[in-house]
């Protein structure tokens, strides 16, 4: 078995880093989603809301940056274009969307298939070691589980 310089299985974390692409991609449309709530956002909800999503993208910008250097560090290229994100993207695409409900709902589901990828890569973090994709998956994991648990507490839905 060959060992990256990481002291990593150097197979495994090429596949990890494939794996940390798909969220890299995923997550540069759940930000540009983020963005066009942000813009497009309408209603007596629109002061909360307008900051709220703001806080929300600039959260997911730190991440995508955070993403991709993993990404580097692991070995791998990130994926940078918008054909590659539109290609590796499991989450929905928002457009055009002014109501508040919506908005919210948009942000839970695309959160929900965030957490599916993360879990895929925590639990293949672990099984080689790989300390620091792991912790950074976990972090994510319970941010965006409490940002979830909030969000469904608003749309008065159970988690």
């Amino acid at each position: 078995m060959k060992i990256n310089s990481l002291g990593l299985p150097k197979k495994e974390s090429e596949i990890i880093a494939a794996e940390l692409n798909i969220l890299l991609a995923n997550f540069q449309i759940f930000y540009q989603n983020l963005r066009g709530l942000h813009w497009n956002i309408r209603g007596k909800r629109f002061f909360d809301l307008h900051l709220k999503f703001e806080e929300l993208y600039n959260n997911s910008q730190i991440k995508i940056d955070l993403i991709a250097e993993r990404v580097l560090t692991l070995g791998g290229t990130p994926l940078h274009t918008f054909e590659d994100y539109i290609l590796h993207n499991k989450i929905t695409i928002g457009k055009n969307i002014h109501n508040d409900e919506e908005s919210i709902a948009l942000i839970v589901n695309s959160l929900t298939q965030l957490l599916k990828i993360e879990r895929v890569i925590l639990k293949q973090s672990e099984e080689i070691n790989d300390e620091g994709t792991n912790s950074m998956m976990s972090d994510f994991i319970q941010e965006q589980e409490k940002t979830l648990w909030m969000l469904k507490a608003w749309l008065e839905e159970e988690i």
